[in-house]
């Protein structure tokens, strides 16, 4: 069916249940099964695909979804053409630059020659190119905050949440570059008859 809505959501983790839970709020009934990676509503013209967070910015642009939940942060990074179709005031996070707690911080030129770990090069290299900054990005998939400790970066970039990973790992954080939360993302092309089911 042409007019069924297509939502894009993350597979797992505090997105999903979020995400979920909004559609629940929505009194929409999604039919779920075991490892379910699309799933049709029951009571409204909607099919929820379920994806990586990285995935979702890429599959709204290309029209695969019509929209998606997502990070605002992983948003920015994939640069993809969707526009914001309504923020969501959940998953709030934030990034940031983070040093080693030891380490004297004298503002952003600290990081003139240094070299940052991080799973968001495209949104660090925008900041340090506007503060006309070089710096040699080091791109890590995972666990960005071990990198200062085993001596593979001098600093690190990343999503902040509560604080408590920096302080385990004994890093503090000293530039807040992006706030982010969770947003409802679209393909710009959306149908009128998508739009006109979106707002209702």
């Amino acid at each position: 069916m042409e007019n069924k809505i297509k939502i894009a959501i993350q597979t797992k983790g505090r997105l999903n249940e979020d995400s979920m839970n909004l559609i629940n709020e929505a009194g929409i009934g999604l039919k779920m099964g075991r490892r379910t990676l699309v799933s049709e509503a029951k009571n409204f013209p909607m099919d929820a695909l379920f994806l990586r967070d990285d995935d979702i910015p890429q599959t709204v642009a290309d029209g695969v979804a019509d929209i998606g939940v997502v990070g605002e942060n992983e948003m920015a990074e994939k640069d993809e053409n969707v526009v914001i179709a309504k923020r969501l005031g959940f998953s709030k996070c934030r990034l940031s630059l983070a040093i080693p707690k030891s380490i004297e911080y004298s503002g952003i030129k600290f990081f003139e020659g240094k070299k940052i770990a991080t799973s968001y090069p495209v949104i660090l290299k925008k900041f340090l190119d506007e503060k006309n900054i070089k710096a040699e990005i080091h791109v890590i998939s995972g666990s960005v905050e071990i990198a200062p400790g085993i001596g593979l970066a001098d600093a690190i970039f990343d999503i902040v949440s509560s604080g408590s990973t920096l302080v385990s790992n004994r890093l503090k954080e000293v530039e807040v570059v992006m706030q982010s939360e969770a947003v409802l993302i679209a393909n710009p092309k959306l149908s009128a008859e998508k739009k006109e089911i979106l707002t209702n």
